[in-house]
């Protein structure tokens, strides 16, 4: 509280030099009155603690995302789905074992098939166990081999993943079983999912799916609507 009363204190201390046309510092007296209005304003009008408190959080996930840009939209080889050069790019944090992500995935699909100018990057973040993770590598074998959105979307028709239902979907969408043998130990692969871990630890994400979008962090299955409307927001902004 008292920090919110002394930065909006300031910022009224500001106006009022502005307007009064001075550069002349304002005085001790002049910054108790200021600080005691804007108290008795927020205290009369307390709605605006959570606004100012959701306006500085989205601020500093814009520059989280900022920082982190090229990172997170580029993909782990043909990890990603829609236009190659897309306008927009719409990055899915998620899980084979999440249910939340499952849900997400004909909202995703949906987008793609629709807009003709997104591009969708998926980042594994296997955090539910060992079937995620065995999941993940093998999606990621799957992305070298240029079949990841088919495995992708198979996998999570398939209900949660097993040893029986992974290797089911791998031979369904034809992948190499030597190149996913290697691949389960290969160095890269790891450091791709150690990688997003960070980059979600980065981002304070809680769970799975998570979505980035322009300056935006969308955490959890936000729907069809949502989505797209961050999208036609990113992509307004770039105009």
């Amino acid at each position: 509280m008292a920090g919110i009363i002394g930065a909006v204190a300031g910022g009224a201390a500001i106006a009022l030099v502005a307007m009064q046309g001075t550069t002349a510092p304002i005085g001790a007296r002049d910054k108790a009155a200021i600080e005691a209005i804007v108290r008795e304003y927020i205290l009369a009008h307390p709605e605006i603690i959570p606004e100012a408190i959701d306006k500085l959080q989205g601020r500093r996930t814009a520059e989280l995302i900022n920082a982190n840009r090229k990172a997170l939209e580029t993909p782990f080889a043909g990890g990603w789905a829609g236009a190659r050069d897309g306008d927009v790019v719409l990055v899915e944090f998620f899980d084979y074992s999440c249910g939340y992500c499952r849900q997400s995935v004909a909202d995703v699909d949906r987008l793609i098939k629709e807009d003709p100018k997104l591009k969708v990057v998926f980042r594994e973040l296997p955090i539910l166990g060992d079937a995620s993770d065995a999941a993940a590598k093998v999606s990621l074998s799957a992305a070298r081999q240029g079949a990841f959105y088919p495995f992708h979307l198979k996998l999570y028709a398939a209900g949660r993943p097993t040893p029986a239902t992974i290797a089911r979907v791998q031979k369904e969408v034809g992948l190499d079983p030597a190149k996913v043998a290697a691949d389960d130990k290969a160095a890269d692969i790891q450091a791709e999912i150690e990688a997003n871990i960070e980059m979600a630890r980065g981002l304070q994400l809680s769970g799975t799916p998570a979505f980035v979008v322009g300056n935006q962090l969308l955490p959890g299955a936000v729907g069809y609507d949502a989505l797209k409307k961050a999208i036609a927001e990113a992509r307004a902004a770039k105009r």
